[in-house]
């Protein structure tokens, strides 16, 4: 009786402090050709820490945290050649704040704010690295776009942005 009594007070103090029994473990996953697919930090069932993925041929495709098997935090995204392809915040598994998007040669496209997935907020274009125009977006919807430069700095009051 009396170790059960204790089990159920160990039980209730790990429910109420909010840790789980096990400890994390570093789990590695392959293909069938034997490359490694995916490396990271699981807390039982559930992805939790830092996560690299891979594609067939060995080389590097994203890479960031998780937290309770979200995607969390910043991320890294790379094509097939190992070049950049994306970066940003997920919060609560949904892209958020603003994201990076490369072009083949690895230069800056554009840059975009998202909230939960979708583009809210500016969308600022680039070519050679520069930036040549911009668009304004609610809840994914294009609200308004600026051609020119010029008049995007103006109605922003963005006298310094390069």
């Amino acid at each position: 009786m009396l170790s059960r009594i204790l089990l159920l007070i160990f039980s209730s103090s790990i429910l109420l402090s909010g840790k789980s029994a096990t400890e994390p473990t570093y789990h590695r996953v392959y293909y069938e050709n034997g490359i490694l697919r995916a490396e990271g930090w699981k807390n039982g069932a559930s992805k939790d820490g830092y996560w690299k993925f891979y594609y067939d041929s060995g080389i590097l495709s994203e890479q960031g945290h998780y937290k309770n098997n979200r995607r969390d935090s910043y991320w890294y995204m790379y094509r097939k050649d190992g070049g950049p392809e994306k970066e940003g915040h997920y919060s609560n598994g949904k892209m958020a704040g603003w994201w990076i998007l490369y072009d083949a040669h690895g230069s800056i496209n554009h840059k975009c704010q998202l909230s939960e997935g979708e583009k809210n907020g500016y969308c600022l274009k680039y070519k050679d690295e520069k930036l040549t125009s911009a668009e304004k977006y609610a809840r994914g919807k294009k609200i308004k776009e600026w051609n020119s430069l010029r008049s995007f700095k103006k109605e922003n009051n963005l006298s310094d942005l390069k």
